[in-house]
């Protein structure tokens, strides 16, 4: 494959690159598998629920609602011990299952060898570096920015001129791709990016208001078609 009018390559990390809410699952499956029976209720299952989904939280907030909930199911002082517990077990099962897909992993390969690729992600700056350390994705990448290290994230349009210093390149020269609209695709579009890519692996119909992503995809191994899609359409009309 040769690219002549793509320079760069944003790339989302949670359930674009790695499947986040299928590691969140199956750290919800081993923590209540693990919970006294007593414990595992309605206030407990909606904690395990946030914490499925909530992709930004730092540690301290996330201890918090599960020593809230439990007090709620058992009445009486708050268990920071038992709180603290459920949250690191449910923490390390997911990292566990946070893992680059080989057919990802040769996909990133092959597209490095014509673009660049920068890795740009939402949330707090532990649970991402945690994240990224425990997928090791950094070696397929030239740059990672964390957006709760930068003064804005997704879909600010900072972020994205700050990711274009950082590989020497013009907006125009890239595409973003990820699976939020809010975030990845409107703060593509925000910035004034070449392409806006959205993995939709659920074939969700957006809502009119939502931003229209360039392109859709049911998963980022369509990317390198996409890709020359793009060069392709660029050099016809240039």
């Amino acid at each position: 494959m040769v690219l002549n009018q793509v320079r760069a390559v944003f790339f989302d990390l949670d359930n674009t690159l790695i499947d986040t809410a299928g590691a969140s699952r199956k750290g919800m499956l081993e923590v209540t598998s693990r919970l006294p029976r007593w414990l595992y209720t309605v206030p407990v299952s909606i904690a395990l629920l946030k914490e499925a989904y909530c992709l930004s939280r730092s540690c301290r907030f996330r201890t918090l609602h599960w020593e809230e909930a439990i007090q709620e199911t058992k009445g009486g002082a708050a268990n920071r011990k038992l709180a603290e517990e459920c949250y690191f077990l449910w923490k390390s099962t997911r990292l566990q299952h946070m893992i680059l897909p080989e057919d990802v992993k040769a996909m990133l390969t092959e597209l490095r060898k014509e673009v660049r690729l920068l890795l740009l992600t939402n949330g707090d700056r532990q649970t991402q570096r945690e994240k990224i350390e425990a997928c090791a994705c950094q070696s397929y990448f030239d740059a990672i920015v964390v957006g709760g290290e930068q003064k804005e994230e997704k879909p600010s349009p900072s972020i994205f001129y700050y990711c274009c210093n950082l590989l020497g390149v013009q907006p125009d020269d890239c595409v973003m791709v990820g699976d939020t609209l809010e975030t990845d695709i409107q703060g593509g579009l925000n910035a004034g990016l070449k392409a806006t890519v959205w993995i939709n692996k659920n074939g969700i119909m957006p809502l009119k208001s939502s931003p229209m992503p360039h392109y859709i995809v049911s998963s980022v191994l369509e990317l390198p078609a996409v890709l020359q899609s793009i060069d392709c359409t660029v050099s016809t009309s240039a």
